[in-house]
This record gives C-alpha cells, structure tokens and sequence, in this order.
C-alpha cells in the first residue's frame, strides 16, 4: 500500500466484498457538505464502493446506479440523506448546474460517479478516488484528498487498510 505523499493512498482490494467494507468505514464518517468523487470505467467498482459508504452511512435503501435519474437519495433512519449521482449522461455543465450541487451538499454528503464529466462543477475540496479494473476481482483504488478534511477522510481510509 504505497504512501505516494499526506493527500494521497493506492490500495487493492481483492474482491467487491473488501471494496464495500472500505466504502463503509468512509461512509461511517461522512456528513453534510462532503464530496467522494468515484472515476473508473464501467465495471470498475465505483457502484460496488457506494455500496458500502452507504451501509457503513446507516442507509435504509439499497444502492443501484443512478444511471438514468442522475442523482438517488439514501435515507438513514433519522431522516438524514446521503446523495449519490452519476454524472456519465450529462450532456454539459449547464445541465449538470441545474442539479444545484450546493443545496445537495447542505443537506448530506454527496458521492459523484464520472465526475470528470462535470468539471468545474466539483467544489475544489473533495475526496477523488480513481478505481481500475486489475482483474475479475481485484481493482486499484488511487486516493487523492483535495482539502483539510479529505485529509481526515483519507486518514480513515489509511487506518482501515493497516497503514497508520
């Protein structure tokens, strides 16, 4: 698990199931107004991973892609939401802008898959994870914390995975 410099952390994960048990111990300490970017190709494990920051969140409903809604809401028994979007189908930031990130981001965390595709739009301070197909099972998640708080967030990532 190289250490590249303090913002960022390489990690493979053997199986989607390690994938969810990372996701949910960011997902653990997630609240209003933080930003996981999750880019990777189709198939790379960014669905796989919210699973688990949705589980480890407290989410009462299931996790699937947001594909063709563009942004799904999870509950959490205490009425709280966790704000999951696929950026893949946005045709320009215009479109993207009427989806008004920022009264998201007031009312919970907000996780972005293909966030490339709307950039701009990504508040400067925000977690970015790159996900890469490795084999059937394996995939390389690349950490990179844009932010004092993404900071924190990657520490827990880091103590998760054994390395600090």
């Amino acid at each position: 698990m190289p250490i590249l410099d303090l913002h960022s952390l390489d990690f493979f994960s053997r199986s989607p199931e390690q994938t969810r048990r990372l996701g949910a111990r960011l997902g653990a300490v997630l609240r209003p107004g933080d930003v996981i970017c999750l880019q990777g190709e189709l198939g790379a494990g960014k669905t796989t991973f919210v699973q688990g920051v949705a589980r480890g969140w407290g989410a009462q409903d299931t996790v699937s892609s947001p594909t063709f809604i563009l942004v799904n809401e999870y509950r959490r028994a205490d009425g709280s939401l966790l704000f999951h979007m696929d950026a893949y189908r946005l045709a320009s930031v215009p479109e993207a802008e009427e989806l008004d990130l920022d009264s998201l981001l007031a009312d919970g965390p907000l996780l972005i898959e293909w966030p490339e595709r709307i950039d701009g739009l990504v508040p400067p301070e925000h977690l970015w994870i790159k996900l890469e197909h490795v084999d059937e099972e394996e995939r390389e998640l690349k950490f990179k914390a844009a932010g004092g708080r993404y900071d924190e967030l990657l520490d827990v990532i880091r103590r998760a995975v054994g390395g600090g």
